[in-house]
């Protein structure tokens, strides 16, 4: 496949390199060179006007959360969740997220599905279950019911772990399982009714041993923190990425470089929640925890940009609320200019998967994932929340997936 005539993006060094001509052989782009005038051929794309951007990358969402109610999951036939999964999932390559992450859910059978091309979706990395103190933020299970069910049929986000020993062997299972990362909910959530947004889950120790079995296979820890105190702590004990974050500060923003560490923010998930959470599911216990966290998303992100913390980008929507996943491009432009929203979901999130070169980026060697848009997104970034109007063509695994 060719795409000719088209006007590449380049993200990291915020770039346009007009009138290419990229060429792709299967699931990699071969060739991305000047073009020349010689006439299309059958099954070249013409993409003269458009403006060729890497494929999207979304680091936190949740393909099995088929409602806000994430109690109300653990009890659907696990065929029906992945029913809603597979809808998603190809949703959300038609708004042009050509590689996603799970953050708690969907687990390595699914990512292998979606490989085979047994169904359309974006490639997908997955940690399984978030693991969750006793009382934590994942801990699903009714009030009155004292032990998990953690068959592996039983839909749901999270599973109970308590104390070091349990931790290591639920990070070897978790490893084993397939998970390409560990999620650790280290502070209270919205959608948990037990626990305060401000209080701190897991003890140091049972932290630094799940770092240790995670480094130990190859792979890191992600952190669901809120508050300073959370990520904080999280960033100091080896957590490689934050999952939220609203309420931190300058001090703690200071604080990724040096870590090696990225700052994954969700503004829209809370933007979504005020407006509709209740209509799709959401207990009153857990919307009265909205308002608590809302108003401090865009100030953090400010404090992560101008302190020069590796910012991705994720989403964490769930059930129907999940088709508002653009919408984070336009909310992050209130206060990041538009290359570096661009940046964080491309080559920053790129380089979180461990996919540098490969993924986020348009050049020789690099995977089959290509977003041809309508305006410069450098420019315009806050256009692709509106991905029916903007998005022309989306290439995904070097095939042709989208086109309007």
């Amino acid at each position: 496949m060719n795409i000719r005539h088209v006007t590449v993006v380049d993200p990291e060094h915020e770039q346009l390199l007009g009138d290419r001509r990229i060429t792709l052989d299967g699931d990699r782009i071969t060739a991305v060179a000047a073009d020349t005038t010689e006439p299309l051929r059958a099954g070249d794309l013409d993409g003269t006007g458009l403006y060729a951007v890497p494929g999207l990358i979304d680091c936190h969402v949740h393909v099995t959360s088929v409602t806000a109610d994430e109690w109300g999951d653990t009890a659907l036939p696990p065929s029906y969740v992945t029913a809603h999964a597979l809808r998603e999932l190809r949703r959300m390559l038609d708004c042009g997220f050509t590689a996603v992450r799970d953050a708690g859910g969907a687990d390595a059978g699914l990512a292998e599905a979606l490989d085979e091309g047994i169904a359309p979706g974006p490639r997908l990395h997955v940690c399984g279950r978030a693991l969750s103190q006793t009382g934590g933020h994942g801990d699903l299970r009714p009030r009155g019911r004292l032990h998990a069910d953690d068959h592996p049929a039983v839909p749901g986000i999270g599973r109970v772990v308590d104390g070091t020993d349990a931790m290591r062997i639920a990070v070897r299972e978790q490893v084993r399982a397939g998970a390409s990362f560990i999620k650790l909910m280290l502070s209270g959530g919205i959608s948990s009714p037990t626990d305060r947004i401000d209080g701190a889950q897991y003890s140091d120790d049972e932290i630094r041993v799940a770092v240790e079995e995670a480094e130990r296979a190859g792979i890191y820890c992600a952190g669901h923190a809120y508050t300073p105190e959370a990520v904080a702590r999280a960033l100091r004990l080896g957590v490689r990425t934050i999952e939220h974050g609203n309420l931190l500060g300058p001090a703690e923003a200071a604080l990724f470089a040096g870590h090696g560490a990225y700052y994954v923010p969700t503004l829209v998930t809370y933007t979504v929640l005020a407006e509709e959470g209740p209509r799709f599911g959401l207990p009153p216990q857990s919307v009265a925890k909205v308002a608590a966290v809302a108003d401090g998303g865009l100030a953090a992100l400010g404090h992560a940009h101008r302190a020069g913390a590796p910012i991705a980008f994720g989403t964490d929507l769930l059930g129907q609320m999940r088709g508002h996943q653009p919408r984070e491009f336009a909310l992050r432009a209130r206060v990041q200019p538009g290359w570096a929203v661009l940046r964080s979901a491309t080559t920053t999130g790129a380089r979180l998967l461990g996919a540098a070169g490969t993924l986020g980026v348009i050049a020789p060697g690099a995977l089959g994932d290509i977003v041809l848009t309508r305006h410069d997104p450098g420019t315009h970034v806050e256009l692709l929340a509106d991905p029916e109007a903007e998005i022309a063509v989306v290439v995904s695994r070097g095939r042709l997936a989208v086109s309007r």
